[in-house]
C-alpha cells in the first residue's frame, strides 16, 4: 500500500453490527453506548455502530453513538446498508451527527448469492453497485463498498466491480470471506491480485473481513494485511455469525508482538484490550473460553512444573508479551467501606468510565455493599458494577427482595419482593428445583412467563471464597419451533422468529445473582415489545424490521 494512503493498520469493530447478529448477543441501546465508549478508549478507528434500517431500535442506537462519541477526536461512525436509498437515507440520517461519519453499503458478488437469493444478473449486479454507490457518495466523503461472498465470487467479475465502485466515489474496499471458506493463501492471493489489477487500487484502503468458520479467520486477515490490505474488520472477542469474526485482540496483538516481521502497526492502546473484553462478554451474555488467546483466563497462566520454573527465572522464557500490556496487571482498588464518594469517583475516571449522576449514585451504592462483604474490592469488581448498570436503565421491573431456603433433604424455596412499571410492590414465594429455580419461579409468578430459561452461566470474578460471583442467563421468548409450537396458555403462536436476551448479574451471594441476572433478561424481553408497539408492529411481530432480502428479520450481512 503507498505511503500516502495510510501507514498504519485501520481497526474497523464490528462488534456492534456483525457481533450482535450473533444469536443471543443482542444489546439495549444503553449496552452498545457502553461498548462504544470502551471502544473509543481503546481507539478503535471506525466503529460500525449498527444497520440503521433494521429497526427503529438500530437507527436510534447509530444515532446516539452518533452524537456522543463521534466527537472531532474520536473515531470514524459507520452504518451498514443496503444497496437501496431507502437503507442508504436511513444510515446518512443515523450517522451525521458524528464528525466523522462513513456509510459502507455492499451487494453479493457471488453466483450463488446473486442466483439464489438476490436473482439478479451479473449485469443488474454491476448497474445497481455503480448507481448506489454513486448516491452514497453524494451524501458522504467516507463510503465503504463490500462485495459480500468475495471469497466465491469469480475473480474477474470481482474485479470488474470493485473498478466500478472506485470510480464511482467508494474509499474503502472490503473484501469479505462471508463464510469463512478461504485459505491465507487463497486470501492472500485475492487481496494481492486486487491491488495490482484493479484501476484505482492504489488510492483508497483495502479491508479485510474474515469469518471463522473454518478457523482461519484472524490467520486469513493477517494474510490480508501482508498482502497489501490497511483495514481489518474484526470484533471484540471474536464474537459474530456462525463461528464469529476475526478477533480484535488477535490481529491487534499479532501485529504488535510481531512488529518486525508485519512491517506496520495499529493504534490501538492494548492495555484497553482486557477490559473491552470483560464489557462485551458481560452485555452479551458470551463468556471468554479459559483457552482463547490474549484475554482467556489461562493465556497467561502456567502449571507444567517446567514452565512455572522458567517464568520464575525470566518470563519471557514461555511469554511472548506480558499481561499488562493486555490490561491483565490486576491493579488492587485500594478502596473500602469506609472510602467517600470523591475517591471512588477519582478511580472510575483513572479506570476511563464516566458516570452521570443517577448512575454513579447507583454503582457507588452497590460498591459500598461489595466492600460490606468482601475485604479487596479490585478493579475487575467495579467493571462487572459498572457493566450491570447498563442493564438497569431499562428496567421494567426491579427486584427489591430475595431470600432462598434449601439444604438437604428439604424442598428449596424461595420469597422475591418486585417493584412493578407503576411502581406498586408485589411478594411472591416459590418452590423449584434449587434455590434459583425456585427464585426464578417466584419472579414467574410476578411478572407471567414470557420465556423460557435456556441457559444458566456463573463464573466467579475474582478469587478467593468470597469471591463476586457473575451469573448469565438467558431466557428465550415464545415463538415458533415448528407447526405446533405453542405458548404456556396451549395457543400456537405461528409466525415468530424466536429471541433470546441475556440478563447479567453481579453480587457476592450466587443466588442473589442469578435474580437480578433473570429479571434483567426478562426486562430486555418487555422492553422489546415495548419497542415494537411504538414501532407500530402489532403485538406478536417480530422486533426486527428487516433483514437483508427485506424479511422481517434482524439484517444480517457481511
Amino acid at each position: 500500500m503507498e505511503p500516502h494512503v495510510t501507514d498504519h493498520v485501520r481497526i474497523f469493530d464490528t462488534t456492534l453490527r456483525d457481533g450482535e447478529q450473533a444469536p443471543g448477543c443482542t444489546m439495549t441501546k444503553e449496552e452498545k453506548l457502553e461498548v462504544a465508549r470502551q471502544l473509543a478508549r481503546l481507539k478503535v478507528d471506525i466503529i460500525e455502530a449498527g444497520f440503521p434500517a433494521a429497526s427503529p431500535g438500530d437507527w436510534d442506537a447509530v444515532n446516539t453513538i452518533a452524537r456522543e462519541i463521534g466527537t472531532v477526536d474520536g473515531p470514524t461512525i459507520c452504518g451498514l446498508a443496503r444497496a437501496n436509498k431507502d437503507d442508504i437515507d436511513k444510515c446518512w440520517s443515523a450517522i451525521e451527527p458524528a464528525a466523522h461519519k462513513r456509510i459502507h453499503t455492499f451487494m453479493s458478488t457471488s453466483d450463488i448469492h446473486l442466483e439464489h437469493q438476490f436473482r439478479k444478473s451479473r449485469g443488474e449486479a454491476l448497474e445497481l453497485i455503480g448507481e448506489m454507490v454513486t448516491y452514497a457518495r453524494s451524501l458522504c466523503d467516507d463510503v465503504e463498498f463490500s462485495p459480500m461472498d468475495a471469497g466465491r465470487s469469480d475473480p474477474q467479475f470481482l474485479k470488474e466491480v470493485l473498478k466500478v465502485a472506485i470510480e464511482c466515489g467508494a474509499t474503502t474496499l472490503n473484501i469479505p470471506d462471508t463464510v469463512g471458506y478461504t485459505t491465507p493463501e487463497e486470501y492472500y492471493a485475492m487481496i494481492d491480485g486486487i491491488r495490482r489489477n484493479v484501476p484505482g487500487a492504489d488510492k483508497v484502503i483495502i479491508s479485510t473481513h474474515c469469518h471463522d468458520d473454518l478457523g482461519m479467520a484472524v490467520a486469513n486477515s493477517l494474510a490480508g494485511v501482508r498482502a497489501g490490505a490497511r483495514q481489518i474488520e474484526c470484533t471484540i472477542n471474536g464474537i459474530g455469525e456462525r463461528a464469529g469474526n476475526a478477533s480484535l485482540e488477535e490481529v491487534v496483538m499479532a501485529l504488535h508482538t510481531r512488529q518486525p516481521f508485519f512491517g506496520i502497526e495499529t493504534n490501538i492502546n492494548t492495555r484497553e484490550l482486557a477490559r473491552a473484553s470483560r464489557l462485551v462478554s458481560a452485555c452479551t451474555g458470551v463468556h471468554v473460553p479459559p483457552n482463547k488467546a490474549i484475554v482467556g483466563a489461562n493465556a497467561f497462566a502456567h502449571e507444567s512444573g517446567i514452565h512455572q520454573d522458567g517464568v520464575l527465572k525470566n518470563r519471557q522464557t514461555y511469554e511472548i508479551m506480558s499481561a499488562e500490556t493486555v490490561g491483565l496487571d490486576g491493579n488492587a482498588l485500594i478502596l473500602g467501606k469506609h472510602s467517600g464518594r470523591h475517591a471512588f469517583r477519582t478511580h472510575l475516571e483513572g479506570m476511563g468510565i464516566q458516570l452521570n449522576d443517577d448512575e454513579f449514585r447507583h454503582v457507588f451504592t452497590r460498591f459500598k455493599e461489595l466492600a460490606d462483604k468482601k475485604k479487596v474490592v479490585d478493579d475487575r469488581d467495579i467493571e462487572a458494577l459498572v457493566a450491570g448498570e447498563a442493564q438497569r436503565t431499562v428496567a421494567i421491573y426491579e427486584l427489591e427482595y430475595v431470600q432462598a431456603f434449601c439444604g438437604t433433604n428439604v424442598v428449596p424455596t424461595a420469597t422475591v419482593r418486585m417493584r412493578g412499571p407503576g411502581g406498586e410492590t408485589r411478594t411472591e414465594s416459590a418452590q423449584g428445583t434449587g434455590p434459583i429455580d425456585a427464585v426464578c419461579q417466584a419472579v414467574n409468578k410476578i411478572v407471567g412467563r414470557p420465556g423460557e430459561l435456556v441457559e444458566f452461566a456463573v463464573n466467579a470474578i475474582t478469587e478467593g471464597i468470597n469471591a463476586t460471583a457473575e451469573v448469565t442467563i438467558r431466557v428465550q421468548e415464545y415463538g415458533t419451533r415448528g407447526a405446533d409450537a405453542e405458548k404456556p396458555n396451549g395457543k400456537a403462536e405461528r409466525g415468530r422468529q424466536p429471541r433470546v436476551f441475556s440478563g447479567y448479574g453481579v453480587n457476592t451471594d450466587t443466588v442473589v445473582a442469578a435474580g437480578e441476572a433473570y429479571v434483567a433478561a426478562l426486562n430486555k424481553l418487555f422492553y422489546a415489545r415495548q419497542e415494537r408497539q411504538r414501532a407500530g408492529s402489532r403485538q406478536d411481530a417480530p422486533i426486527e424490521a428487516v433483514d437483508l432480502f427485506g424479511n422481517s428479520m434482524l439484517g444480517k450481512a457481511d
